[in-house]
Order: C-alpha cells, then sequence, then structure tokens
C-alpha cells in the first residue's frame, strides 16, 4: 500500500511553519526532562502542528523517533498525535489497507503501552474517517490490537497451529461496542493479513542493530535489556516494568516452581524450594533476593524470575501437605507456583491482594474459541492494563462468568465418544479444564469486596524482619 494511497500535504510554506526550529526543539527537550506541559494554548498547538509535520516529513527526525513522540501519555503528545494522524486520509479504505499504510510510514518500535497509544491515534483517525463502518472507535481500537496479535501469529517464530479464520472470528464475539462485527468483513481481513504480512519501516542503522542483535543472540550473548520482561513471542504481550507503578505488598516468601508453561511439569532438578522477598509491583510480582527499596535499580535477576499476575488466580495449595501456609499461583500462560509464606494471615493476604489487583488491572481477554474444532488453543490473554473504569470492570468479569460458565455446562454436556481417538479425548479434556479455570478464576474476580480491596489499601507493608528458619531452604 504505502504513501500512495496517504494524503501528501503540500510543501508550500514549510520553511515559514518551520522557522522557528531551535525553540520548537528547545520546547520538545524541555517536555523530555519534566513530562509537565502548558494548557493547550494556542502556542502549543502551534508547536504540536510543526513537530508533527517534521514527524510526518522526517526532517530531522529518523522512522524510529516518531513512536516516541506520539506514544507518550501527556497532553503535547497526544496533540502532535492528533496533528500527525491528520496527514493520514483513510476515508473508504478498509481498516487493513489504513493500518498497513500507517505503519510503513514509521517504526512502531518502544514499549507496550507506547505502541497501544500509538495505535489508539490511529483507531480515533480511522473512525473518524469512516464514522459509519464501525459502531464506536472502541471496536476499531479492538480490531486493530486483533489483526496485531493475529499478524504475530501467523507469521511469527511460534510453533504451533496457527489461528484459523474461524477461531479469529469467534474470538471477536460481540467486540464491536457489544455487537458483532460483520462476518465478512472479519474473513476479508484474516485473508489478507494471512497473504500479506503487516511490516512496518525501518530506519536502515536500526536494521543493522536488530541483525547484530539476533546475532549476538544467536552466539548465546548474555546481553539483555533490565526495562522488559518477555512473557512471550507476542510483542503485544510483553510486560512492561513501570518503575512509577504502586506497590501492594511486600514481604518474604519461599517459591517452588511446580509447572512451566502451558502447565508442563517442571524438571525435578528445578522444583525447589528459594526463598525470595517479594514485591508486588503494578502487575508484577518481583522476587528479589533483598529487601525491597524503592530508590534501587532491578538487577536483571530480579527481573528474571519476576512473574505477571494479570489474569493470574491464587489460591490456598488444598492438595499440597507437605508445608503449611502454601498458596497456588497459577499464571496467564499456565505456569505454575507454590509460595509459602510465614503465617496463615499472611497467606490469605498474598492470595486477597493478588487476586485484587489481577481483578482489577487485567484487560478483557478475548473468548475462548466456540464451535465444533477438535483443535482448541486458549486465547491470548493480553499484559497491558484495562482502560476500563472499575465499574465497567466489573460488569466485564460478570459477562464473563455467565459467558463461561454457559460454554462449560456446554461442553461437558457433548462427552466424547468411548470410540474416538485418544488425541480427540485430550483435546475435550484440555477444553474443560482451561473452561473450569477460568469460571474459578473469574468467579474470584467477580466478587465485589475483591475488586474494591484495593481502593482502601494501596500501600507498602514492609517486613524489616529476617525470614524465618523454616522459610530459609536453599
Amino acid at each position: 500500500m504505502g504513501y500512495s494511497m496517504c494524503k501528501k500535504c503540500s510543501d508550500a510554506g514549510l520553511n515559514d511553519m518551520l522557522s522557528d526550529w531551535d525553540s520548537d526543539m528547545d520546547g520538545v527537550e524541555c517536555l523530555k526532562d519534566t513530562d509537565v506541559l502548558h494548557n493547550g494554548s494556542r502556542s502549543d498547538q502551534e508547536a504540536a502542528r510543526r513537530l508533527a509535520r517534521r514527524l510526518y516529513h522526517l526532517e530531522g527526525f529518523r522512522r524510529s523517533d516518531v513512536a516516541k513522540h506520539l506514544g507518550k501519555n501527556n497532553d503535547f503528545s497526544k496533540m502532535v498525535a492528533e496533528e500527525y494522524l491528520k496527514f493520514f486520509e483513510f476515508t473508504d479504505m478498509t481498516l487493513d489497507q489504513s493500518l498497513r499504510c500507517f505503519l510503513k510510514a514509521f517504526s512502531l518500535m518502544g514499549e507496550t503501552q507506547e505502541r497501544e497509544r500509538v495505535l489508539i491515534h490511529f483507531s480515533n483517525r480511522y473512525y473518524q474517517c469512516n464514522p459509519t463502518v464501525f459502531t464506536a472507535q472502541d471496536g476499531v481500537h479492538c480490531l486493530t490490537c486483533a489483526l496485531m496479535l493475529l499478524n504475530t501469529d501467523l507469521h511469527g517464530p511460534n510453533i504451533g497451529k496457527k489461528m484459523t479464520c474461524q477461531e479469529f472470528i469467534n474470538n471477536l464475539d460481540g467486540l464491536n461496542g457489544g455487537q458483532d462485527f460483520p462476518r465478512e468483513l472479519l474473513k476479508s481481513l484474516y485473508n489478507s493479513i494471512k497473504n500479506e504480512k503487516l511490516e512496518w519501516a525501518v530506519d536502515g542503522d536500526e536494521l543493522k542493530k536488530s541483525l547484530s542483535e539476533l546475532a549476538d543472540k544467536n552466539h548465546h550473548s548474555h546481553t539483555k535489556s533490565i526495562s522488559r520482561i518477555s512473557s512471550s513471542s507476542n510483542p503485544f504481550l510483553d510486560i512492561a516494568h513501570d518503575p512509577n507503578a504502586a506497590v501492594y505488598k511486600t514481604g518474604f516468601l519461599a517459591r517452588k516452581i511446580h509447572a512451566d508453561m502451558d502447565g508442563k511439569k517442571t524438571p525435578r532438578g528445578k522444583r525447589g524450594w528459594k526463598t525470595f522477598y517479594a514485591v508486588l509491583k503494578g502487575m508484577i510480582l518481583y522476587l528479589q533476593k533483598d529487601e525491597y527499596k524503592p530508590e534501587k535499580a532491578l538487577s536483571e535477576d530480579d527481573l528474571k524470575n519476576a512473574i505477571s499476575v494479570h489474569h493470574a488466580l491464587a489460591i490456598k495449595a488444598m492438595d499440597y501437605e507437605k508445608k503449611p501456609n502454601v498458596l497456588k499461583l497459577k499464571t496467564a500462560d499456565w505456569r505454575v507456583f507454590l509460595f509459602q509464606a510465614q503465617s496463615p494471615e499472611e497467606m490469605e493476604s498474598w492470595i486477597r491482594i493478588i487476586n485484587s489487583v489481577a481483578a482489577m488491572f487485567s484487560a478483557p481477554s478475548f473468548p475462548a474459541a466456540i464451535g465444533s474444532q477438535k483443535k482448541f488453543s486458549r486465547p491470548l490473554l493480553p499484559a497491558t492494563t484495562t482502560r476500563m473504569s472499575q465499574e465497567e470492570q466489573l460488569k466485564s468479569h460478570e459477562a464473563k462468568l455467565k459467558h463461561v460458565s454457559t460454554e462449560l455446562a456446554e461442553h461437558r454436556s457433548y462427552p466424547p465418544d468411548k470410540k474416538v481417538k485418544a488425541k480427540e479425548v485430550d483435546e475435550y479434556r484440555l477444553k474443560e479444564h482451561y473452561l473450569d479455570f477460568e469460571v474459578d478464576a473469574v468467579a474470584f474476580y467477580d466478587a465485589r469486596d475483591t475488586i474494591v480491596t484495593l481502593d482502601h489499601k494501596t500501600t507498602v507493608r514492609c517486613c524489616r524482619r529476617p525470614p524465618p528458619a523454616c522459610l530459609r531452604w536453599v
């Protein structure tokens, strides 16, 4: 697609618009340092317009610089993004055509939340150009993110069954402002992404850097970023480390890894108990060797041991009797951890607060695929924070509980015939296990006393004492 599909601004008067370049860039540097903005004054709007024009025409910027200016969470960046998107005319274009055009203009790079903000700006512009195609802007954004996820699923390096068109359609059931997207539209979008993957522009220097990093990785380089925690191969499921996130609970916990990703049993040599100083910060449970100090930077080991609690469920480990005060934590990617707390009260506190964080901040997942297909695959669960209000989040849990409970009942009403192959029986049990877990998790999330717990307890609870002897295992 490319620029031939986009509106090109005339360069007439461009020099006049950019004559105050040095002044504008001084303001941008100030913005980087403080992230404090003016109140949307006329001068701010003019500065945003000039910066947007320079970003679009790559005057003094590289393609890799664009997203960082559009994805910041402040008023000025929002103004810049709004002005930048005005250079794109999406009227009467399909969503995939518009997305391809948009992504070819710059490199979509940066933290997950920054990339999502950029896509929100794109969705706003597309809806503005095509107000009758979708029920609401949220539907555009949902479908845009779904296309990005589909692109990774179909063309990414992940191993396993690729998402089918029917699964793609089922996953988007009811997400167009409470209604279904037109089936033919979804089929067309699926085939478009399947036949031609989404790609975005890459600067020459950035490409060399990426290839260099890939070569280093292939040679087992130990170098890694300490600002990201990778949860999977999908860029929209990466866990962003937010140094400014609220700390909900801290204290000593002993950890045992019970199951790896997808529920695969952890090898015996890696199951041993190990004590950490646990810090639940935002949606991430950090497991550190030393006590929590807000001013201390996280080490690579801290990030390596970190666990995201988005879409997770913590319960008392009723089936584990070797040690007291043990809770079980199951994560979105179906890893299972056992944690021993210092007392029954501490165990209950960790369970309550972990589930509260997961309930309040987990972004809604796509519903599980429904249909007669024999191969079952779990839906993708985004690690980004929900954009819903607390009341909307609660209603979402209520709706999902009803939906999943009904699906579980229907699933159990049609058990596999005794004569079917063992593989089909395994698929049936896998889906039943998933739905059963979802019912339990959402039932916890749906409890009103759970989802409001953090309203009155957003405090740091520090334990200054060393762990008791019963927790000092190696």
